[in-house]
């Protein structure tokens, strides 16, 4: 599973918005990678922002 499926798959099961620093602590993965993956989910349009600062996934 790539890190983006990984974020996906973590925002799904959460069932609420979350910061990245939530993401990282969730899914192991380092903060800066997790900035790095959701800076092309944003662009991709995979993940949207209900709230400032926290993501969750695109309908």
């Amino acid at each position: 599973m790539n890190e983006k499926e990984l974020i996906l798959n973590v925002m799904k099961e959460a069932g609420v918005p979350l910061n990245a620093g939530k993401i990282a602590e969730l899914t192991g993965l380092d903060r800066k990678a997790v900035d790095k993956t959701m800076a092309a989910m944003k662009k991709d349009g995979s993940i949207v922002s209900p709230v400032r600062c926290k993501w969750e996934p695109a309908e």
